[in-house]
């Protein structure tokens, strides 16, 4: 089995998150890179299912130079080679149209993403992909099972569970519960290395959309404390300061 895991860098939720030029960029400075914690549940699931020489897991990621270290560490937690479209990953219709165009050429089997990325949480790649392929894809997979040529995937909907089965290949986005995140041991580190981490072009993509300015969340406002028994006060202020009723 052939197994593509696309994966994201993304700042660490510890990080402070600024903008510069008149909020029309992200800050970059002092901000440490990690590997997008959904992408880290596919990567451990792919290793899982390649366990025991059942498949080969190469991680896709598009990005500059800057995210090697965190492609390494993908390599350290068992994947056997990498690749990156070396570009700027502008918006999701252009990191789906990099990935999809690589997967053309390379038959996989079954191609994972996480079920979003936590800096822009938008959910999109994973759907692109699997359409610029015109293969089946599933979101949000709490469980994911190969059996032969197919895929068992379940899901979380309300008041109970989705089980989809759905013909390889196809295009996975993993949620909590899939797999536990692997951490590298020295050797994985040490085999890292030497394994293969292809750079590659960026396919041209027309230019659909563009980041006018971000804007941080709004300070907390002063807590207005009521009296337990004063409901009235309570849904006035409900009603006429906080206006959710």
């Amino acid at each position: 089995m052939k197994i593509l895991v696309c994966i994201s860098n993304v700042p660490d939720t510890t990080s402070k998150i600024t903008f510069t030029d008149n909020n029309t960029a992200f800050n970059t400075t002092g901000i440490q890179y990690i590997i997008n914690p959904y992408d880290e549940i596919a990567l451990a699931r792919a290793v899982e299912l390649a366990g025991n020489g059942q498949g080969a897991i190469t991680v896709i990621h598009v990005g500059e130079a800057a995210a090697d270290p965190t492609i390494r560490k993908a390599l350290a937690i068992g994947a056997d080679a990498a690749v990156r479209v070396d570009a700027h990953p502008r918006d999701a219709w252009f990191v789906a149209n990099q990935i999809a165009s690589y997967a053309k050429t390379q038959d996989f089997d079954l191609i994972l993403t996480g079920r979003e990325s936590i800096d822009f949480n938008g959910s999109l790649v994973q759907g692109y992909i699997a359409e610029l392929l015109n293969i089946p894809s599933i979101s949000i997979a709490k469980k994911l099972g190969i059996d032969g040529k197919s895929a068992t995937v379940e899901r979380e909907i309300e008041g109970g569970k989705e089980v989809n089965q759905v013909p390889l290949p196809a295009v996975v986005g993993t949620a909590e519960g899939v797999a536990e995140p692997k951490i590298p041991n020295m050797r994985g580190i040490m085999g890292a290395r030497s394994k293969p981490l292809e750079i590659i072009a960026a396919v041209d993509v027309p230019v659909l959309s563009q980041i006018t300015h971000y804007d941080t969340p709004p300070p907390r406002g002063n807590v207005k404390l009521v009296d337990k028994d004063d409901i009235a006060q309570l849904v006035e202020l409900l009603h006429s300061e906080a206006k959710v009723i």
